[in-house]
């Protein structure tokens, strides 16, 4: 059988379309992502009306806004309308404005609102992702009312399997399972049945936040409140997973001294790709240039004992890899929520101490061999340099990011690289000033 990439080459469209009604929602969208534009394009308009919106709204954004400005006036704002007002608001925040405000006023007048709402939000806040359409019951309701209300109400809904109880004043209570509802008795108060305990976030609040209290939970609905506990969305754990992957994405990539390139891969183009990494290479070549200087300044202890020179990569490398996997695991921590901004000094001295025991550790290592090959001296100031330098690679990779993160600087941004490049620069001090003092040069 032909892949897709043969069967819109080769203009076969009996494959094709075979193809698409074999295919789940899931796969193609997975392949419209990896086709050029106009091939997409192609693609996306074979597929039948109900099947069309359900690919559209899995895929990123920038291919909405591609396929959008290639199909016609009144097809978009059929798609438009069909959308969850969620899904909508993140396109329309990818658009240009004149094309995202033109967007917006040909939608119908309850769309536009719920659309509007979300938009009025933060960026980056729990209520612009958060879902309008929500079923909720009353704590004054019986559970044969409730399930009543669920049936009228639930097709219009994002979801249905967790119920928000609010008052009668729309203030949040509680937050019910629909399997609980339905095996209870119809006569029963839904305020017999509640469980007690609810979790929910403020629509100001970052998503990143809410979308690992879901995760830490485990629950499937969030509900969204205002300042006075007012019911105004859910956020749901399809969204939450899209936050904490997004959030990832970004954590790793600024861990490697790169921009995130806010698109799918295959999307960028070739100088997308290179200005995501230029601007901290520049960076971090002129960073370099210290360590040039510190060679600079000790040059005569290094002519005076040249086999200082052969132990200088050994340990600028120990040096940076302990202080990447300190950096890797404090931001790792502090993202998932184990490290808080108070632990500052317990995390700095657990990582001195990890850092000592990895210097004694490297350093017995090289002892040995060193008195081998070279003599007794040499091997004490390798040593020496290696605990000196993993403790203070430790104590870099702690204490950085997370005096980043104090003054709101993402943490992944001072990771790896520019801790490798620090740790680089203080070790041939640290290891030039313990060869002055062993060797005496």
């Amino acid at each position: 059988m032909l892949d897709l990439a043969e069967m819109i080459e080769e203009r076969n469209m009996t494959e094709l379309r075979n193809w698409l009604e074999e295919s789940d929602t899931l796969t193609i969208a997975n392949e419209l992502e990896r086709l050029e534009r106009e091939e997409r394009a192609l693609v996306f308009r074979l597929l039948p009306k109900d099947r069309a919106l359900d690919v559209f709204e899995i895929l990123e954004p920038v291919h909405e806004q591609e396929l959008i400005e290639g199909l016609r006036e009144p097809h978009v704002r059929e798609l438009l309308e069909e959308m969850e007002p969620d899904d909508r608001a993140r396109l329309l925040d990818e658009m240009p404005a004149t094309v995202a405000k033109r967007m917006l006023e040909g939608l119908s007048a309850r769309e536009r609102r719920l659309t509007s709402i979300l938009l009025g939000y933060p960026e980056n806040s729990v209520g612009r992702i958060m879902s309008p359409k929500f079923v909720d019951i009353r704590t004054t309701m019986s559970v044969g009312e409730a399930l009543g209300k669920v049936r009228r109400a639930g097709r219009d809904a994002e979801t249905i399997y967790a119920l928000p109880v609010t008052d009668n004043e729309l203030r949040l209570v509680d937050v019910l399972d629909l399997s609980a509802l339905v095996l209870a008795d119809p006569e029963q108060p839904v305020s017999e049945i509640l469980p007690g305990e609810v979790y929910s976030v403020r629509a100001d609040e970052d998503q990143e936040i809410a979308a690992r209290l879901m995760q830490d939970a485990g629950i499937i609905v969030l509900p969204v409140t205002d300042t006075d506990g007012r019911l105004l969305g859910v956020l749901t754990v399809d969204d939450a997973m899209d936050v904490l992957e997004e959030e990832n994405t970004e954590d790793i990539i600024r861990s490697g001294a790169a921009q995130p390139l806010g698109q799918p891969y295959l999307s960028a183009s070739v100088a997308s790709l290179a200005r995501t990494r230029a601007v901290w290479l520049l960076i971090l070549i002129l960073a370099a240039a210290l360590t040039v200087n510190i060679l600079h300044v000790f040059q005569d202890a290094l002519s005076q004992m040249v086999v200082l020179t052969l132990f200088i990569p050994l340990l600028i490398n120990a040096g940076g890899n302990v202080g990447s996997q300190t950096a890797t695991t404090i931001v790792r921590a502090m993202a998932v929520g184990e490290v808080r901004p108070g632990d500052s000094v317990r995390v700095m001295l657990r990582e001195v101490r990890v850092g000592v025991m990895l210097g004694v550790l490297l350093g017995a290592v090289a002892l040995v061999p060193v008195i081998l090959i070279f003599d007794a001296h040499i091997a004490i100031v390798v040593t020496l340099s290696l605990l000196i330098i993993s403790t203070i690679a430790s104590l870099f990779g702690s204490v950085l990011p997370m005096m980043a993160r104090a003054v709101n600087v993402d943490p992944a941004i001072v990771s790896a690289p520019v801790i490798t490049t620090l740790v680089d620069a203080t070790g041939l001090i640290v290891y030039f000033l313990i060869a002055r003092a062993v060797l005496h040069i």
